[in-house]
């Protein structure tokens, strides 16, 4: 594919390492925009978290490499079979952190979880390894696509415990699928839209169309944690843009405590279903028909002028009345001086950069 300078939806990231004091960030993110070839100008967008697990500094470097690994796989592809080069790439990137881990004692036990959703023009296609989350925001509703890892989600499905008590139960962060893993992890496709769809149904989900409008989250389970659905649902719509709604769910999630890192992609598909042209400047338009009727006033002027038999001038005393007659053209032809209107900005479309990385994978946002 081809990088694209800008995305053709509108996204805002951010990422916070949390309050906890001596925790480092083991988030990581990135955001790629292109166009699928030279010949076929479809846009295409990818965005993937990766939440590091494993502590002492192996968990941000088992992250990066599956964001590395997944974006390279993206950006290489044809975008012809998006989950089947989501799933290779995760593949590549488990066999790489297990090596990995196995060449450094220090790095024994690292792993990551894992949320991409792949936007090729306006169809969503997504995959998911352990608790980071996919969420979908249409309308007044907001819907978790994504199913999560966990001991608890296991207990949930079995009836085991109810939503109130998983919310404290102590093996809440118990992960049942992650990176780095053997054997290997499989690449959970499903994507829930409704309560009671089974695997297949949900399976079928992907390539759903994003309706203008609709807005994706992915983050790590750092917000999710402490912040629930129907609040990031109010605190996205009411915000006047993504990237302050991004930083109002973080800032959320640090009052309440803060205790694990904190990342938050929003994606969000314009709400008249297709990017805004900008319209040409007022003074541009009035300038251009005024200078369009005086050069139709000239050449009928001209025309008339041609058409007229030769005669021989009989000399007469004409009286010169040089500055009214100055005034009176000055009047009827104004000096038009065409000043270009300031460029219009979209808000809050950001500007992607011409790699796959528009924003850093190994850096956090600064604290709030």
């Amino acid at each position: 594919m081809i990088s694209a300078e800008r995305a053709h939806l509108f996204v805002a990231a951010l990422s916070h390492k949390g309050m906890k004091k001596g925790k480092n960030n083991e988030d990581r993110y990135a955001i790629s925009s292109y166009h699928i070839s030279k010949e076929n100008p479809t846009p295409v967008l990818f965005a993937i978290v990766a939440d590091g697990i494993g502590g002492h500094q192996a968990g941000e470097v088992a992250a990066e490499m599956v964001v590395d690994y997944a974006s390279e796989a993206v950006a290489a592809s044809d975008a012809q079979s998006p989950l089947e080069t989501i799933a290779k790439a995760i593949d590549a990137a488990n066999s790489a952190v297990v090596t990995k881990a196995e060449e450094d004692h220090g790095k024994q036990g690292m792993g990551s979880t894992c949320v991409c959703a792949w936007v090729i023009d306006d169809r969503l296609y997504a995959g998911t390894i352990g608790d980071s989350r996919l969420y979908l925001m249409r309308g007044a509703v907001i819907q978790q696509l994504s199913t999560d890892h966990t001991w608890i989600q296991e207990a949930l499905d079995k009836g085991i415990l109810t939503p109130d008590q998983a919310r404290e139960h102590p093996n809440v962060h118990v992960i049942r699928r992650y990176i780095g893993s053997n054997p290997p992890p499989e690449v959970d496709f499903r994507l829930r839209l409704a309560p009671d769809q089974g695997d297949e149904a949900m399976l079928a989900n992907q390539g759903m169309r994003l309706r203008p409008g609709d807005t994706v989250l992915l983050c790590s389970d750092g917000l999710t944690d402490l912040v629930w659905n129907d609040e990031i649902l109010e605190i996205v719509r009411s915000k006047k843009n993504l990237k302050d709604a991004a930083q109002t769910l973080i800032n959320l999630a640090n009052e309440r405590g803060g205790h694990d890192n904190i990342t938050v992609v929003l994606i969000s598909a314009p709400k008249d279903g297709k990017e805004k042209k900008k319209k040409p400047p007022l003074g541009w338009i009035i300038g251009g028909v005024v200078g369009f009727l005086i050069a139709v006033t000239a050449l009928i002027g001209f025309i008339r002028y041609i058409s007229q038999p030769a005669t021989t001038p009989t000399p007469t005393l004409t009286e010169v009345r040089t500055a009214e007659t100055l005034v009176f053209e000055e009047t009827l032809v104004p000096l038009i001086t065409m000043t270009p209107a300031p460029t219009l900005t979209l808000t809050p479309r950001p500007t992607q950069g011409p790699t796959y990385t528009p924003w850093p994978t190994n850096t956090s946002e600064p604290e709030v």
